[in-house]
């Protein structure tokens, strides 16, 4: 696999509204940040990469950062949105993406999803038999709006980390192809249902490599090749890639490229490209990832059994995953001084923690970094997805704001507001405020 070479213009974009941010104060004392122009070009990319498979309809996956302004932003590049719950699909419906234009991925969707999913035209991916049956049921016998089809599980095997890994054995995500008697059971659902017109593959997300992606991709093929074949006609017409190129999170390269993806992918699968098919991607993380990041301003210092501790707002309530699994998603950290201006100086291992009340919540253990001390800014790398838009509410802590933002041919950074900080007052009402004095005593 070939990797392209940091954009030396993404880094020194991405000082630029740092340095800008603390002059302007917004990092209070947390925030998030979107470079847009780094998005555009990751659609650009994803489109370009993707054109000798013929016509694809690419989504993003709600759930990498679920803000109602980036999915309207990206839906203005051409991106469509895939959901997987209630809130996603309220969301993008919200930021104008709704119908056609959503894929609904769950495996747990209640009838009332489904119903409403078919009166909008939304694209459903069935998860299992019972889902089929319910299906059935409302669908009745008049022709679907929606594209209907069925997940697969191909079972080709688990990545890197296993909790991001959906095609295992016993993956609970899909129909498994492999088990005995599954694939009759297939064939079957498909010669009953001629409204059942695409298959659907996700094989994993972080820590799958491209090659695992495109053994998934090309047992699904397969499988279509077979249905269509015992109809005798094409009544498999669309097949859902799903998403999962992974990112490298230890430098500023970018991992494999999506032009990467699509040549291993033709070259397992040559027949993609022959225009039989249409195609569904449904990318979050390679698209998000490395246009976000995280800022936080440091509290407090201390040394600790001779270990130096910095004490920021950048905990487990906005890095879940780094901090409770810190081995499998590990964060490049970078020191910068008040004024948002890279620190220099010998590197001291030090802890770099959050706020919440739980000994483990260490954004890095021991990473060596220029001394940090009380206003200076830690910044968190590659955040753009599944971090600030993940939020965690123990301790009932706020969720920080989030800012996009554009560099003009003048230099000057200007910031949209994507979200803003949560207020004490909605912190009170989430925890039911409403109801204070509600319950009896005595």
């Amino acid at each position: 696999m070939t990797t392209t070479s940091a954009s030396p213009a993404r880094t020194d974009r991405r000082l630029l509204a740092l340095t800008a941010a603390a002059d302007r104060r917004l990092v209070d004392p947390m925030a998030g940040f979107v470079d847009l122009a780094g998005l555009r070009a990751a659609v650009e990319e994803l489109t370009e990469a993707f054109a000798p498979l013929g016509h694809v309809q690419h989504t993003v996956a709600a759930k990498a950062c679920g803000l109602a302004p980036l999915l309207r932003f990206l839906g203005d590049l051409g991106i469509d949105a895939e959901v997987a719950s209630p809130g996603e699909t309220a969301v993008a419906e919200a930021a104008g993406l709704r119908g056609p234009r959503l894929v609904l991925d769950s495996p747990a969707k209640t009838t009332g999803e489904l119903a409403h999913a078919l009166a909008e035209g939304t694209a459903i991916n069935a998860d299992n038999f019972q889902e089929l049956a319910r299906l059935d049921r409302l669908v009745g016998s008049a022709p679907p709006r929606s594209v209907l089809g069925l997940r697969i599980n191909p079972q080709v095997g688990a990545g890197r980390i296993g909790d991001t890994s959906t095609a295992t054995a016993s993956s609970k995500f899909g129909i498994p192809l492999r088990d005995h008697g599954g694939r009759a059971l297939l064939l079957e659902a498909f010669a009953h249902r001629p409204w059942l017109t695409r298959l659907h593959v996700h094989v994993g997300s972080q820590g799958c490599p491209p090659g695992l992606m495109a053994d998934g991709v090309a047992a699904v093929h397969a499988l279509a090749e077979e249905i269509n074949a015992e109809a005798g006609y094409r009544q498999v017409t669309s097949i859902d890639l799903g998403g999962g190129l992974p990112v490298d999170f230890t430098s500023d390269e970018p991992g494999p490229t999506y032009a990467d993806y699509v040549e291993t992918l033709l070259a397992r699968v040559p027949a993609l490209a022959d225009g039989r098919y249409t195609y569904v991607t449904e990318f979050g993380r390679s698209l998000l990832a490395k246009n976000g990041f995280l800022v936080s301003a440091v509290e407090y210092t201390k040394v600790a059994g001779g270990r130096h501790i910095a004490v920021t707002h950048a905990g487990a309530q906005v890095a879940a995953r780094t901090v409770l699994q810190p081995e499998l998603w590990p964060l490049r950290l970078s020191a910068h001084d008040a004024a948002g201006t890279p620190k220099t100086g010998p590197e001291v291992p030090q802890d770099v923690a959050g706020p919440l009340c739980f000994a483990g919540d260490l954004l890095a253990r021991e990473r060596p970094l220029p001394l940090l001390e009380p206003g200076d800014l830690v910044v968190a790398h590659d955040t753009g997805a599944y971090y600030f838009g993940a939020h965690y509410a123990y301790n009932t802590l706020p969720r920080p704001a989030v800012h996009g933002f554009d560099i003009g041919v003048d230099g000057e950074v200007r910031f949209t507001p994507i979200r803003r900080a949560q207020s004490l007052e909605e912190l009170v009402a989430d925890a039911g405020g409403e109801y204070v004095g509600a319950l009896p005593n005595g």
